[in-house]
C-alpha cells in the first residue's frame, strides 16, 4: 500500500512540473529573460536545500557471535544545506560548477533492538543512537545543459565532493553512547535541475543524489553499539533551490 502510495505522489509531482514548466514557457513566449546570463563567463548563486540521508551500513562478524544485540537499522532523517555557488562557462553546453562554502546540517540515527536493556543507562528494547553532523562540503561538478526554450532550461550534473564533517567523534574517549566516526569522507554525486529565468534573476530547483565511498565508521570493539557494525559508508539525497 505505501508502495502504491509512493509512486502515485512521484507521478503527480513530474506531472506537476511538466504543466508548470509548459504554462511558464508559454507565458514567457513574448519576454526572453536575461539573454546574455548563460554567456557569461562567470556567475555566482546561493542555494539552500533540504536533504534525506542515512548510512549504507554492514554487519561485523560479531554481530552473529552474540545476542546482546538483535538487530540494527539506519534511519533517514532530514537536514538542510546551506551553500555559495561558483559557475565557469566551458561552452555551449558545459559548464565546470563548484560550492567554495557548503555546510550541511545533519541527524542520521541508529535503530537497535536488544535483548537485554540497561535500564540504568535508559535502555529500551528498541533503542536510537543519534548521531549529528555538521559538515563542510567542497564538492566539483560537471553541468551539461539543454538548449535554452524560452524562460526555460533542463540541466544533468555530476561528480565528486570531499567531506569534512566537525561533529564526528571518533577521538572521543567516554563514548559508551555513540557511534564512533571518523571526520573526513569523499565520494560522487549526481542530479537534474531546472534552470526558470525570471526579469532579475535565474531560480533552479535541483535534486541530486550522493554516494560515499570511504568507510567513515571508527569500530570500537569494547562499546556494543559500535562493534556489531562493521563499514558505514554515507548516502543521501538533496531538493535544492538556487538563485543566480
Amino acid at each position: 500500500m505505501q508502495h502504491l502510495l509512493r509512486n502515485k505522489i512521484i507521478y503527480s509531482i513530474i506531472v506537476l512540473i511538466a504543466l508548470s514548466t509548459k504554462a511558464f514557457s508559454q507565458s514567457s513566449e513574448f519576454d526572453y529573460n536575461l539573454e546574455d546570463h548563460d554567456d557569461k563567463k562567470f556567475h555566482f548563486g546561493i542555494n539552500l536545500g533540504a536533504n534525506r540521508s542515512f548510512y549504507k551500513f554492514t554487519n561485523h562478524p560479531r554481530f552473529l557471535q552474540y545476542d546482546s544485540v538483535l538487530g540494527v537499522e539506519s534511519i533517514q532523517s532530514t537536514g538542510v544545506n546551506l551553500a555559495w555557488l561558483v559557475n565557469m562557462r566551458l561552452g555551449k553546453h558545459f559548464d565546470l560548477r563548484t560550492y567554495p562554502l557548503n555546510l550541511i546540517f545533519t541527524e542520521k540515527a541508529f535503530e537497535y533492538t536488544i535483548k537485554y536493556p540497561d535500564r540504568f543507562l535508559f535502555e529500551d528494547s528498541l533503542t536510537t543512537r543519534k548521531v549529528q553532523g555538521i559538515t563542510l562540503a567542497l564538492p566539483l561538478q560537471l553541468k551539461f545543459s539543454s538548449d535554452r526554450i524560452d524562460n526555460f532550461k533542463v540541466y544533468l550534473i555530476g561528480g565528486g565532493r570531499i567531506e569534512y564533517d566537525f561533529a564526528a567523534n571518533a577521538g572521543e574517549r567516554n563514548a559508551e553512547k555513540l557511534i564512533k566516526l571518523n571526520k573526513l569522507d569523499y565520494g560522487i554525486e549526481a542530479g537534474i535541475g531546472f534552470h526558470f529565468y525570471f526579469p532579475v534573476f535565474v531560480l533552479s530547483p535541483e535534486v541530486k543524489v550522493n554516494w560515499g565511498f570511504r568507510n567513515v565508521h571508527s569500530r570500537d570493539p569494547n562499546l556494543k553499539f559500535s562493534n556489531v557494525i562493521d563499514q558505514i559508508r554515507s548516502r543521501s539525497i538533496t531538493l535544492s533551490f538556487i538563485i543566480e
